[in-house]
C-alpha cells in the first residue's frame, strides 16, 4: 500500500488536479490512500483561532473537518475514488488495487493519542496512517521546491514539512520521498 499525503497548497496552487490524475496513471495497479491537506480550509481555522483565541484542541478539531472537506473536493473531481474514514476501512479495501481518500476520523486520532497542536499537520498524520496501514511508501506531493540534498530536519526548518514530521518517521518501516507537484518523476514504489 501507498499513502500519498497531497499538500493542501496544491489546490491553491491549481496543480491538485494534475497530481490526481499523477496517481492515476502511476499507481494503477496499486492500493493507494490519499491523505489531503487542510488548504484554505485550514487557512480560514488558522484565522479564526487567531481572531477568537481558542484552544489549540478546538482548532485541532477544526483542521481535522477541514481535511475531511478537502477529501470530498478530491471525491467530487475523482468520483471512482472511494473515500474512507478509518484503518479498519481502508485495511478491508486494502487487498484490491483502487485509490482511496481518506477522511480521518476525529475519535480514531483521539484514541491513537494524537496531540492537538499545529506542529502536526497532514504531513505527520499521513506518517501516522503510513504506520497504521503498514504502507511501503510514503510520498508527500508539495508546491515548495524540493532540493534533492535537504535531509528532513532541513525541510522542517524551512517549513516544508510540519515540525513533528522527523519524529513521526524516526522508526519508520516505509519509505519516504517528498517530491514537487509539478515533477514529472513519481517515485517508483517497491511493491511486488
Amino acid at each position: 500500500m501507498i499513502v500519498v499525503k497531497l499538500g493542501g497548497s496544491l489546490e491553491q496552487s491549481g496543480t491538485l488536479l494534475d497530481c490526481l490524475q499523477q496517481i492515476e496513471q502511476h499507481y494503477q495497479n496499486d492500493s493507494v490512500v490519499i491523505v489531503p491537506g487542510g488548504g484554505v480550509f485550514a487557512d480560514q481555522v488558522r484565522m479564526a483561532q487567531l481572531r477568537w483565541q481558542f484552544d489549540d484542541r478546538t482548532a485541532h478539531v477544526m483542521a481535522l473537518l477541514a481535511m475531511q472537506q478537502m477529501a470530498l473536493l478530491i471525491n467530487g473531481l475523482k468520483s471512482q475514488f472511494t473515500i474512507a474514514e478509518t484503518v479498519a476501512d481502508i485495511q478491508a479495501q486494502s487487498g484490491q488495487a483502487q485509490t482511496l481518500i481518506w477522511s480521518p476520523n476525529i475519535h480514531e486520532l483521539d484514541v491513537a493519542g494524537i496531540t492537538a497542536s499545529w506542529d502536526i499537520t497532514s504531513d505527520s498524520l499521513a506518517a501516522w496512517l503510513a504506520g497504521a496501514v503498514s504502507a511501503s511508501d510514503l510520498i508527500l506531493v508539495k508546491s515548495a521546491v524540493i532540493e534533492p540534498d535537504q535531509n528532513l530536519a532541513e525541510l522542517a526548518a524551512r517549513g516544508t514539512i510540519d515540525n513533528a514530521f522527523c519524529a513521526a518517521v524516526q522508526n519508520a518501516a516505509f519509505t519516504i520521498h517528498i517530491i514537487n507537484s509539478q515533477t514529472n518523476s513519481w517515485p517508483k514504489t517497491h511493491l511486488i
